[in-house]
């Protein structure tokens, strides 16, 4: 499996920040964030120089290196992080290297930056090229809040993006009680394989928030052929499910006809598509028909097939999703 298809844990969308740098005299550390690809503008200047889309610090004179913190949007296990130096090519930094801490909470800059804050070595140093997508597989070594970003010596990078698995603080969560969108990405949930995603990543189905528009949704090519399109989803605990919220905002002219919904229980590391494609499935909501750009309640539809790892979505024939919450509590003794 690609590490890039796992949740980007900074995603500025998810809460992610950078809290600090030493230097961001070219261009603004919070560039680094930024949703959007980064673009390159060939006559635009600033006071201080070339306007570059990303995070750029003066040319060094002194030895040393320059430097961020990143707060990620939500906590997690790093599989591997994307350090994007494009349009930097005569201005890049030679290697890069990152460091993480776990410190739940708003920790202050000060105290990330002081003695009780222990950073462990998350990607030693490395090469970079510019004006690229420098891939980084990382081995996960435990949950993670922040990060410190260095570079030698100097110069710009446009993107970070840190790909992994949410690790939500479940002792709060349970401190708190009641129901819970088992499927939520900032409760671990993450949208393992689909059968299509053309227009739209199967993970905007269950990001945060209303959907903001078509692009912000799981959608897939017109169908010619017989079969429906589907997805798989690892909830973020184990757990019973008794409503589901789906959503078909924007979609007026390629909403579904209709869609149903199947759960399994098996182990929760599970992610291989043959080993879900085996797994017993029980239905629990039935084929039900959908309406464009609505908002749908499934609750006294919704059949109880036991505590479940996993959720098998199905759309007939295809077509776009804005977001879907499958609510519920919380297995005994949850994996």
């Amino acid at each position: 499996m690609d590490f890039t298809d796992y949740i980007d844990l900074a995603a500025e969308r998810l809460g992610g920040r950078v809290l600090a740098a030493n230097d961001e005299f070219f261009a603004p550390k919070e560039n680094l964030l930024k949703a959007a690809a980064p673009v390159w503008i060939a006559d635009k200047y600033t006071d201080l120089g070339k306007w570059m889309d990303g995070w750029e610090t003066r040319r060094r004179r002194t030895p040393g290196y320059d430097w961020c913190i990143v707060k990620l949007g939500l906590p997690g296990a790093v599989h591997g992080v994307v350090v994007d130096t494009a349009h930097f090519k005569g201005n890049f930094p030679e290697s890069c290297e990152l460091e993480s801490c776990t410190v739940d909470g708003s920790p202050s800059v000060v105290l990330l930056e002081g003695p009780p804050t222990k950073w462990n070595t998350l990607l030693p140093k490395s090469p970079l090229d510019g004006d690229s997508q420098n891939r980084f597989a990382i081995s996960p070594s435990g949950r993670v809040t922040h990060l410190r970003m260095k570079i030698y010596p100097d110069g710009g990078v446009a993107r970070l993006r840190v790909h992994g698995e949410v690790i939500p603080d479940w002792h709060e969560v349970e401190r708190v009680g009641g129901e819970i969108d088992l499927a939520a990405i900032d409760r671990g949930g993450w949208v393992i394989v689909s059968s299509d995603m053309f227009f739209g990543s199967r993970n905007n189905l269950i990001q945060p928030g209303r959907s903001t528009g078509m692009h912000d949704g799981w959608e897939t090519r017109r169908r010619r052929g017989p079969g429906h399109d589907w997805c798989v989803i690892r909830l973020g605990a184990a757990g019973r499910i008794h409503r589901i919220e789906l959503d078909t905002s924007y979609f007026k002219g390629n909403f579904p006809d209709s869609c149903s919904l199947e759960v399994a229980n098996a182990a929760r590391n599970l992610t291989d598509p043959d080993a879900l494609a085996a797994l017993t499935w029980k239905e629990i909501l039935p084929n039900s028909k959908l309406k464009a750009d609505s908002f749908h309640i499934y609750e006294k539809e919704v059949l109880d097939a036991g505590e479940a790892t996993h959720a098998r979505f199905h759309i007939y024939p295809d077509g776009g999703v804005a977001r879907l919450r499958l609510f519920g509590s919380l297995a005994k003794g949850r994996s």
